[in-house]
């Protein structure tokens, strides 16, 4: 059957004519199959390509879910960041309010202990790694531990504001605010003098500033002196009580007297360049039962 010789005949419309072909059947047969294997393969490749077309869809809008996954831990992370720092901002502020009221801060260091993670960088610890879920149990975990020391952070607060309701006086005559405006270039530290060349200790702060600008007193306090004195020029320094007082030297005019009261904010002076100094700036110094102490831990603003 397969080497039997077939013939095809092949009329022509409305010619009368005819064309035979000759076609063993082996050949017949190899076309059938071929025929059906070229359609079944289509058929296939059909279905593979409607299927790999879904996958591809599906990978798309995973890759996107990924990505948008990412931005929002990205974007969540710095506001962690930014609420650790806030945090940061306020314990230090706790600080100075406890330096300036005399309260005890052994316990606020101790709470502060407590909170665990207040020193750790959420960035530098948290956002290299790469897996999702423990990126976000890291966070989770996190601002828990955020939670916590707000809560410790608030009844700090609290325990300060009752404070603060009995030691009104004290806050008040406390030099709590920066005496003018103007950048530092000398610390409280020490540092090589700029006249000897020598090593010596700055025992304020300089805050230069133009010639002029207006000096005001930091809190409540009573002229103690006015006047020139050697290295420190033309120079105020109030007394704010018993204990704590501030010095203001190399100004260019005096806007007060000896004996008189002035309040937090009142203008006392110039900024000059009086005494032994290099250029217009303002000497701060604060000083407790004489010692010199540094006046950025009370400066709150």
């Amino acid at each position: 059957m397969l080497f039997r010789k077939y013939h095809i005949v092949v009329f022509k419309d409305k010619q009368g004519s005819c064309r035979k072909l000759q076609m063993r059947g082996w050949v017949m047969f190899t076309l059938f199959f071929l025929m059906v294997g070229l359609g079944a393969g289509n058929i296939i490749l059909w279905n593979k390509y409607i299927n790999q077309t879904g996958l591809e869809k599906t990978l798309s809008m995973a890759e996107k879910t990924v990505q948008e996954q990412k931005t929002q831990l990205l974007s969540l992370s710095q506001k962690i960041n930014a609420l650790q720092k806030s945090l940061s901002r306020i314990r230090d502020f706790d600080s100075k309010l406890r330096v300036m009221i005399n309260l005890d801060q052994e316990s606020a260091q101790t709470a502060s202990a407590k909170g665990g993670s207040a020193n750790e960088n959420f960035s530098d610890s948290y956002l290299p790694l790469y897996r999702q879920e423990l990126l976000a149990r890291k966070m989770h975990d996190f601002l828990h531990q955020l939670s916590v020391e707000a809560r410790l952070e608030e009844v700090r607060q609290q325990e300060i504001v009752q404070s603060l309701r009995t030691k009104q006086d004290i806050l008040e005559a406390t030099p709590s605010i920066w005496p003018t405006s103007g950048w530092v270039t000398s610390p409280f530290a020490w540092r090589t003098s700029p006249f000897t060349g020598k090593r010596e200790f700055h025992k304020g702060i300089d805050i230069s500033a133009p010639r002029g600008t207006p000096i005001y007193a930091p809190a409540r306090g009573m002229v103690q002196f006015a006047g020139h004195d050697g290295s420190y020029g033309l120079h105020i320094r109030l007394k704010h009580n018993s204990s704590l007082t501030t010095r203001y030297g190399h100004m260019n005019r005096l806007a007060v007297k000896v004996g008189q009261t002035v309040t937090r904010g009142e203008l006392i002076g110039y900024v000059g360049n009086t005494g032994r100094s290099t250029g217009p700036h303002l000497h701060y110094e604060v000083r407790l039962n004489g010692v010199p102490v540094n006046p950025k831990r009370y400066i709150l603003n």
